[in-house]
C-alpha cells in the first residue's frame, strides 16, 4: 500500500515543524516547506521528510514547488502552517508595511499555493479516495481584539479562502479542514510579533498554566488528515482550558472552586 503524502509550509519552526514530525511519525510521507533550507536539511536527517526550501511569497518559488511535486509523486495533503504576526498597534497607529507583510504572508501566500497544487490534490483523490487540505488559522480569525487589527484581517482572509473552497469543491472528495488554536506558546511566534522583545513576549505567556504547544496542534491536525475519509472536521477551534474565550484568560494555578476544607 502507497504511503500518502503531505506538504506541511512553515516546518522549519513551530506548529509547522512539529506538523511534519506528527505526520512522520503516523507513517505519512511529508515535503517540508519553509524558507531556512539549513533547518529543512537538519529536519530532514531527523525525521525523513523531504525539504524543498522555498519562499511562498515568491510566484516563483511556488511554481518551482508544484513541479518538483509533480515529477517526486502524489499529493495527497496540503497543510498550510505558514504565516505570522507583525506588530502590535491600534489601527491608527499601525504601519502598512505590517499589515501589507502579514496580507502576503498569511492570505496571498496561501491562495498561490492552493490553486497551484489543486490539480495534484485533485489527481490523488481521483487515484486514491480522498485528498485534503488544511488550514491553521487562528482563533484571531473569528474574534477581534485591540491592537490586533492586522492580524485579526489576514487571519480572517486566509479562513475565509477555506470556507470559500470547501463550497467550490462540494461534489469532489477533497476535504478542507480549518485548525484554529487559541494561545499556543513556541519560541518564535510572539517574539517576532513583538520585534525581537523576548521580555515582553514572555509576559504574553507569564501564570498562563499548560498554553497550548505546537504538538498540541499537530496532534488534531494529524487526528484530522486520519479521520475516515468521508468524515470532514470543518473547523475545529483549540484553547487551553486556562483561556476560555479569546479576552479571557486565566492566570495563575487553575482550581476548583467551592471545595470544602
Amino acid at each position: 500500500m502507497m504511503k500518502r503524502r503531505a506538504v506541511v509550509t512553515g516546518a522549519s519552526s513551530g506548529i509547522g515543524e512539529a506538523t511534519a514530525r506528527a505526520l512522520r511519525t503516523r507513517g505519512w510521507d511529508v515535503v517540508a516547506v519553509a524558507r531556512r533550507a539549513d533547518r529543512l536539511a537538519a529536519l530532514e536527517v531527523e525525521t525523513g521528510v523531504a525539504a524543498f526550501a522555498a519562499d511562498l511569497t515568491n510566484s516563483a518559488d511556488i511554481d518551482a514547488l508544484a513541479a518538483w511535486l509533480a515529477e517526486t509523486g502524489p499529493v495527497h495533503a496540503l497543510v498550510n502552517v505558514a504565516g505570522g504576526a507583525r506588530g502590535a498597534d491600534r489601527v491608527e497607529d499601525a504601519q502598512a508595511a505590517d499589515w501589507q507583510w502579514m496580507f502576503e504572508v498569511n492570505v496571498l501566500s496561501v491562495q498561490r499555493l492552493v490553486a497551484a497544487i489543486l490539480p495534484q490534490l485533485r489527481d490523488a483523490a481521483a487515484a486514491d479516495g480522498h485528498a485534503d487540505t488544511v488550514f491553521v488559522t487562528s482563533t484571531a480569525a473569528q474574534i477581534a481584539y485591540a491592537s490586533g487589527a492586522g492580524y485579526n484581517a489576514t487571519k480572517a482572509g486566509e479562513a475565509m479562502i477555506a470556507h470559500a473552497l470547501r463550497l467550490e469543491l462540494n461534489g469532489e472528495p477533497i476535504r478542507v479542514v480549518e485548525i484554529a488554536p487559541g494561545m499556543v506558546y513556541t519560541p518564535e511566534f510572539t517574539v517576532n510579533r513583538l520585534r525581537g522583545d523576548q521580555n515582553a513576549a514572555e509576559l504574553v505567556y507569564d501564570g498562563v498554566e499548560a498554553p497550548l504547544t505546537a504538538a498540541d496542534v499537530a496532534d488534531v491536525i494529524g487526528y484530522a488528515l486520519d479521520a475516515p475519509a468521508h468524515v470532514n472536521l470543518d473547523l475545529i477551534t483549540m484553547r487551553p482550558v486556562a483561556q476560555s474565550a479569546q479576552h479571557l484568560l486565566a492566570r495563575g494555578p487553575l482550581t476548583v472552586r467551592g471545595l470544602q476544607q
